[in-house]
């Protein structure tokens, strides 16, 4: 029983050392961006009349990147939400969706330019943050 207990304070302590700032911050951009691709998903799927008729994409269709663009955005809330409990789960989908959603901005480039490379930077700014080795807390 004592080595039972003793393991449940390690995994605590590790958790406690995985939730920083900068993994609020990294959870926030998820969420932040999650939301945005959902939108941006919907609206591609139902042709939304912001979105320019016409424009060439490198793969697919308006519609197949708006699939795509939404099941992402799905996937990030997921790992955004898993970052606030501090699960290693988060972390490693945070880190798939971000890498797939800035490969994904980078190939709609050629139609919106400037909503691309705003997805793109966020998705860099989450990768960094996750990709980093949580810091451990010292014993004072």
């Amino acid at each position: 029983m004592g080595e039972a207990a003793w393991t449940g304070k390690v995994v605590m302590a590790r958790i406690e050392d995985r939730v920083t700032g900068w993994w609020v911050f990294a959870g926030i951009l998820l969420l932040v961006i999650g939301v945005l691709n959902i939108i941006w998903g919907i609206g591609a799927i139902s042709d939304a009349k912001f979105f320019v008729a016409g424009q060439k994409y490198i793969v697919g269709g308006l519609h197949s990147w708006g699939w795509i663009t939404l099941i992402l955005g799905v996937i990030e809330l997921f790992a955004g939400l898993s970052l606030f409990s501090g699960g290693g789960f988060g972390r490693w989908v945070g880190i798939l969706a971000a890498a797939l959603t800035s490969i994904s901005a980078l190939l709609s480039i050629s139609a919106y330019p400037f909503w691309s490379l705003a997805i793109f930077a966020l998705s860099i700014v989450i990768l960094y943050e996750l990709a980093t080795a949580p810091q451990r807390r010292t014993a004072t």
